[in-house]
């Protein structure tokens, strides 16, 4: 039905984003001399992104154009209660954080309580908690200035913390645990709505396994970031348009991906509009309150610093990021890999290399299967997502920013009905979580 839906102004869509992809690809063909596998990796990336716009645009004609009815209730209100999937959050930080124990453990019989604990310290969680305790630094080493890329959502929600705990690693991890376990029955009752009682359960599984789940229960903003999207796409769900507009905002001002909350707060205001419901100002709000958040982190550059963009200037210049083509990033992380395996660099190799072209092309595949199954609204979240969080220039974190990408577990949880298929991907999820888990607690090289 959906394919019958204006089928010459679908295809005019279509063939205007191919060719804009096209004409991308060309022009970064011939700045600069690329090795045969870069070429063949952005070719399969923009081959796969490109199949996951197409089958997008039906489904986004659908929901704009088609006409609804009365959406049909799922026959159950779910199996699994508020305080079961919190309970459910709180047990499976405490696997992964005796997991890592023992993984430190193996190396280091010796180990003690508070070396365990500077562990979580590693990575951009030393910058959090730097930032928790003394906020942004104007002046002083250039480590600690810089870390005004970091936004500040997630640091001041960890200084409120310590001011009980009066410790800020434990705070952090505390924090963190209580979003993730939050997160889950949020998301849990978005997907139960959408999708019944089977795929969200499922769904939830395949996020608590999801490669890369342990910097949900890291001193970092994942979980936060991750609780904030889920009640801002439950309360879009629920159309309560100024609520989704205030988590959304504040998801904004946790990590600036939040500003790609946007997108599905559009196309679900566009369709409402469509289709005769009348709650314009309410969604034009919704819509004006997410770029809100990033604009308060702009003026705290503007505080700090002077300069309201001065994060990019050290994102750029201290960590060598930018905007830029997701294939670029297919293309030049292959290179990478290929050398690192040349001159046997195994530990960068396996550490960050092969995870980061698992999660950009595995993202594409995943999608590709769900572009069909998902809400439109949610694949077109995914897309705007995907090419700006793998659009970096010089991209460490793909697994990381991919966890968080909701329409993923949504997706394997739809595609696993079957008991087969359902036990085959939840042991492939749960050997990739493992994997990368052992290679973050080695410190192979994940940030």
């Amino acid at each position: 039905m959906k394919e019958k839906l204006y089928p010459k102004a679908q295809a005019v869509i279509s063939g205007i984003g191919l060719a804009v992809l096209c004409v991308l690809l060309a022009l970064w063909l011939g700045s600069g001399r690329r090795e045969a596998a870069e070429v063949i990796a952005a070719l399969v990336c923009t081959a796969l992104f490109a199949c996951v716009c197409l089958r997008f645009v039906p489904a986004w004609f659908s929901l704009w154009f088609e006409r609804r009815g009365k959406k049909k209730a799922h026959g159950d209100k779910g199996r699994l209660s508020s305080p079961q999937l919190f309970a459910v959050g709180f047990v499976w930080a405490g696997v992964n954080y005796l997991c890592v124990w023992l993984v430190l453990h193996y190396v280091n019989q010796d180990l003690t309580a508070g070396e365990f604990l500077q562990f979580w310290k590693s990575a951009d969680a030393f910058h959090y908690l730097c930032i928790a305790r003394d906020w942004y630094l104007s002046e002083g080493e250039l480590d600690r200035v810089v870390q005004l890329v970091f936004l500040p959502g997630y640091p001041i929600t960890v200084r409120f913390a310590a001011l009980l705990i009066r410790d800020y690693v434990l705070s952090g991890l505390l924090v963190s645990t209580l979003c993730f376990a939050g997160a889950l029955c949020i998301f849990y009752r978005w997907v139960l709505t959408e999708y019944g009682s089977g795929a969200a359960e499922r769904a939830v599984a395949f996020l608590c396994l999801t490669p890369g789940a342990f910097f949900f229960f890291a001193p970092m903003s994942e979980s936060l970031f991750l609780l904030l999207t889920c009640m801002c796409l439950l309360s879009l769900q629920r159309r309560r348009w100024l609520l989704a507009g205030l988590f959304g905002s504040l998801a904004s001002f946790t990590r600036s991906l939040g500003l790609m909350l946007f997108v599905p707060l559009f196309l679900e205001f566009v369709g409402d509009l469509l289709h005769g419901k009348k709650e314009c100002a309410r969604g034009i709000c919704a819509m004006l309150m997410v770029p809100l958040g990033f604009g308060a982190y702009l003026l705290v550059n503007y505080l700090v610093a002077g300069n309201p963009f001065q994060f990019m200037i050290y994102q750029k210049e201290h960590w060598y990021q930018s905007l830029g083509l997701f294939f670029n990033t297919a293309a030049y992380q292959t290179r990478y890999a290929l050398s690192a395996a040349a001159k046997g660099n195994r530990e960068t190799l396996m550490g960050l290399w092969l995870p980061n072209l698992t999660a950009v092309f595995g993202t594409l595949v995943i999608l590709l299967f769900g572009a069909k199954k998902l809400r439109a609204s949610e694949t077109a979240w995914s897309i705007a997502y995907y090419a700006i969080a793998i659009g970096a220039t010089w991209l460490l974190s793909a697994p990381r920013y991919m966890a968080v990408l909701l329409p993923l577990p949504i997706t394997m949880g739809l595609v696993s009905e079957k008991k087969s298929a359902r036990v085959a991907l939840y042991a492939l999820w749960a050997l990739g979580s493992a994997y990368y888990l052992v290679m973050f607690a080695l410190r192979r090289s994940v940030w």
